[in-house]
């Protein structure tokens, strides 16, 4: 958005306006809203090395934006394209009231997301989005993204637009208190931390995954999701690489692309099941408290949900065992879980996470809407020696090996002597429940 500002006009104003309206909406939490106030301060930082500076307004983005442009005279708004339903809706209010001052809004597609959603559409069905990733992830490999853009030298700012102070944590969401672990945001960061992750991480990626304990993930979807970092240019980055990791870090970043194409064409899927599967949902206020606080009673399950307490992050293959035993296991509706997702991650993204929930219940893009991921099994292949548990359920800390995925089978004085809860239902009972509920036995 900056370089096509830059080849019309020879002064731009790098706006952002903290929109009040995900406040209002109770998306302003605690860890994103940490995360964004380093970014943007490392935008204004890098800004000012280039004679500009960030002009902060807080309110209504379409009134504030417009009172910008008014107060400076602009011809054109340039911002980056979004897919959820507010994003839309924002971005249609924005442009009619621009047009109505003779200002023309320009959106540009190619920016949250490496390739536009959209710009691939199944052939010969009159399909408006890709419901199955394999076809589309072949689509998207042969379309190839865009070129990366360099940063510009010089950001001419008019002298006389007011910039308003940069906001704290606590601006953007008063009375919150951040995860203690939160990674530094920032342009800056997200270079360093991929940076390292090349040299180190990527080239066993294909391998190391899904590794619960190994963390050999690239960390990378907070800068995403905040714009701190290109997809394009990451998935350049990592297909100069001959390697299986890069390989696999590519597809990961087609879905994600896969993800905002869905949402761009379905936008009513952030809260409405995809395809509807009949289902009645329990809900039992004890067992998603348990789930919530990690205390359902199986280790690995919360193992998961305390690393999203402490650092407002989670590992992918954490995630959707996490998702599946709310969904599948306790037979609870996936919004419960999307929406306490959405209150800690990061990351939190409403086309990946509400996208990546449906999946795993089943009302989503999934070939395999009934798959139930059983917790011991995944811990027998993604945390074999129980390290990963041991690390977040540190009361079962003493239990040797994979003994520590079944504390239920000490006896005695031994069981006795870990603090540590009983399951809050039994897998078979559980499985037998789901497949009643979907009509498949």
């Amino acid at each position: 958005m900056l370089r096509a500002a830059l080849r019309s006009a020879a002064r731009v104003v790098p706006l952002f306006v903290v929109d009040s309206g995900v406040a209002d909406a109770g998306f302003a939490v605690p860890n994103r809203a940490a995360f964004l106030a380093d970014a943007l301060a490392d935008l204004d930082a890098g800004l000012r090395e280039r004679g500009g500076r960030l002009v902060i307004r807080t309110g209504d983005v379409v009134t504030e934006t417009c009172r910008v442009a008014a107060e400076t005279g602009a011809g054109q708004v340039h911002l980056a394209a979004g897919v959820s339903g507010y994003a839309l809706r924002r971005e249609r209010r924005l442009r009619a009231e621009l047009a109505d001052a003779g200002r023309t809004l320009v959106v540009h597609d190619a920016v949250i997301t490496a390739l536009p959603p959209g710009a691939v559409l199944p052939s010969g069905t009159g399909r408006d989005h890709f419901a199955v990733f394999t076809p589309y992830f072949r689509r998207w490999q042969a379309e190839g993204v865009r070129p990366v853009l360099s940063a510009p030298r010089s950001v001419p700012v008019p002298e006389e637009v007011r910039g308003g102070r940069l906001p704290s944590a606590r601006d953007l969401c008063p009375g919150g208190t951040a995860s203690p672990a939160l990674p530094e945001g920032g342009e800056r960061a997200g270079r360093r931390r991929f940076a390292a992750w090349q040299r180190s991480g990527m080239a066993d990626y294909q391998d190391r995954q899904d590794d619960l304990p190994g963390d050999a993930t690239s960390r990378l979807s907070p800068y995403l999701h905040f714009g701190c970092l290109s997809p394009a240019e990451l998935v350049h980055k990592a297909s100069a690489r001959p390697d299986a990791g890069a390989e696999a870090f590519v597809r990961q970043l087609a879905w994600r692309d896969f993800h905002h194409q869905v949402l761009a064409a379905r936008p009513g899927a952030a809260h409405d099941d995809y395809r509807p599967r009949g289902d009645r949902w329990r809900h039992d206020e004890d067992e998603v408290r348990a789930w919530k606080e990690g205390r359902t009673g199986y280790p690995v399950v919360d193992a998961g949900m305390r690393q999203l307490l402490h650092e407002g992050w989670l590992h992918n293959r954490a995630r959707m065992l996490v998702a599946s035993f709310l969904t599948k296991t306790l037979y609870a509706d996936w919004r419960v879980g999307a929406r306490h997702f959405l209150d800690l991650l990061v990351d939190g993204d409403m086309a990946n996470n509400q996208l990546n929930w449906q999946w795993m219940a089943g009302t989503g893009t999934d070939t395999r809407p009934n798959r139930v991921l059983n917790p011991l099994v995944q811990a027998r292949r993604f945390d074999p020696r129980g390290d990963y548990v041991r690390r977040w359920v540190p009361e079962l800390a003493g239990l040797p090996g994979a003994a520590v995925h079944r504390p239920w089978e000490l006896t005695g004085a031994e069981r006795a002597a870990y603090d540590y809860p009983d399951p809050v239902v039994d897998l078979a009972d559980a499985l037998v429940r789901f497949r009643r509920a979907r009509g498949l036995t």
